[in-house]
């Protein structure tokens, strides 16, 4: 039996079960009495919120793979490096660990997790009652390693903060950076606007 059916809800800040007013709708809500946040069934406009927030994901993830991330300033002149070419670069230097800690961080976690969330969306929009352990389990997943797709940018950080050697070298983050950035702020967002309970509202 689902905590909706016995007309239970969750406050989203303190976690504390909170009886909902019987009134007919999605979008009724309560007001939790410990720390007096408003409490709804599921999140308002939970799927459009998250679409719109995902679609902006995948148009940043453009931008952020075809401008450079980083512009390494030197005497012989400025080089600058796309994510890809930055683990080219780390694979033919002789550092695969890092390469390797870039690609899965920069490329293949937030592809991952892109590709995840339109699968929930689609399938709660289908109110699909297949796999449901399983969909929570991606929903975790992209919880997960959301984190880690910071990596890339906290690379180009650390570089710029020690890689500075007055006129002989000197790096600085390029526009690719900040639409990366953009990309793991917007993600977690979707990721935060999707409620997961909608798996478990089915056509039944």
């Amino acid at each position: 039996m689902r905590a909706l059916e016995e007309g239970l809800g969750t406050c989203p800040t303190c976690h504390q079960m909170v009886k909902m007013p019987k009134r007919p709708g999605s979008k009724y809500l309560a007001i939790c009495p410990r720390c007096q946040s408003r409490v709804y069934p599921r999140i308002p406009d939970s799927i459009q919120q998250t679409w719109a927030l995902v679609i902006a994901s995948i148009i940043f993830y453009i931008p952020a793979n075809l401008l450079p991330m980083m512009h390494v300033h030197t005497f012989a002149g400025v080089e600058s490096d796309t994510i890809m070419s930055g683990v080219i670069y780390f694979i033919k230097s002789g550092s695969y660990l890092i390469g390797f800690v870039i690609l899965v961080a920069s490329i293949i976690v937030p592809i991952t997790k892109l590709i995840i969330l339109i699968y929930l969306l689609i399938s709660v929009q289908k109110r699909s009652s297949l796999k449901q352990h399983e969909r929570k389990k991606l929903y975790r997943l992209t919880e997960l390693i959301g984190r880690w797709s910071m990596v890339d940018v906290y690379v180009v950080g650390v570089m710029i903060a020690l890689v500075h050697f007055g006129g002989m070298m000197q790096i600085k983050a390029g526009a690719g950076a900040n639409f990366f950035l953009l990309v793991v702020i917007v993600t977690m967002f979707a990721a935060m606007r999707f409620d997961p309970r909608l798996i478990w509202d089915t056509k039944e």
